[in-house]
């Protein structure tokens, strides 16, 4: 019998079909566009020349994938692409995907890292992950976090209407300046990361980076926590490399194309 262990990868790949794959470049690249496209264009995009990819949007456009503008010409995803595209996004829980990236993050960066959703009361975490270390910083599910003092609250002041936050920065202890707030929110939307360094608790820094739906909303924010003396906040360090990473990678899963 043949021995299948000395196989290469690709041998033991499950097989497709590879006219399907050919023609799914298409598809690509029309949600590359983010719009319609003549076929010329569509085709350069796809990588093949317009008298080979014209058969396949016929094929698109019978099965509802692809439909043609009657005016331009041009072409655009069909109303079956669109519907398949409502019923993936309205299976996707941002936080559940998010947890499932909890524990590799913890175990990459060494530190406790959760997730923060925006709540009633603000900012509130709800879920944790420790890392495998024996030092690390503990945090609990429903705690609501400081707008102004806080990594993940930075980031969601820095991203939610003025109007929203008003009642809640009235509220908080101790009170920060309006024109200081400002400047800090400046800093995080530039950099795309919140920070903060022993500003609520003496020797505990966090780092919070956030994660984006399809129409640029802020959905939940991916907070590493740990003791100051050896957490990185350098916006371009190993912990911001990480948790931005991870938050590309949830918000591609749910749909946000890459910047």
């Amino acid at each position: 019998m043949p021995d299948s262990s000395n196989r290469s990868p690709a041998a033991r790949a499950p097989r497709g079909i590879q006219s399907v794959e050919v023609g799914g470049r298409l598809l690509q690249a029309l949600l590359r566009a983010g719009g319609a496209l003549p076929l010329k264009a569509l085709a350069e995009q796809a990588g093949m020349s317009a008298a080979k990819a014209h058969p396949y949007l016929v094929s698109f456009g019978k099965l509802g994938l692809i439909e043609q503008d009657e005016a331009s010409g041009h072409y655009g995803l069909g109303p079956l692409a669109l519907q398949l595209g409502l019923v993936a996004q309205q299976r996707l829980d941002p936080v559940r995907l998010a947890g499932e990236a909890l524990p590799a993050l913890a175990a990459q960066i060494g530190h406790t890292v959760a997730i923060a959703v925006w709540g009633t009361q603000g900012p509130t975490i709800v879920r944790i992950e420790l890392p495998p270390t024996a030092i690390h910083v503990a945090m609990r599910p429903g705690t609501v976090l400081s707008l102004a003092g806080t990594a993940s609250g930075q980031l969601f002041a820095a991203h939610r209407p003025a109007a929203e936050l008003r009642p809640l920065l009235k509220a908080e202890r101790p009170k920060i300046d309006a024109a200081e707030l400002e400047q800090r929110l400046g800093r995080v939307r530039a950099q795309g990361l919140g920070i903060s360094v022993d500003a609520l608790v003496p020797g505990v820094s966090a780092m919070a980076a956030p994660v984006f739906g399809p129409d640029g909303a802020l959905l939940l924010a991916l907070t590493a926590i740990g003791p100051s003396s050896i957490f990185d906040v350098a916006a371009r360090g190993a912990v911001a490399r990480h948790l931005q990473a991870a938050a590309a990678h949830v918000a591609a899963r749910l749909g946000r194309a890459a910047a």
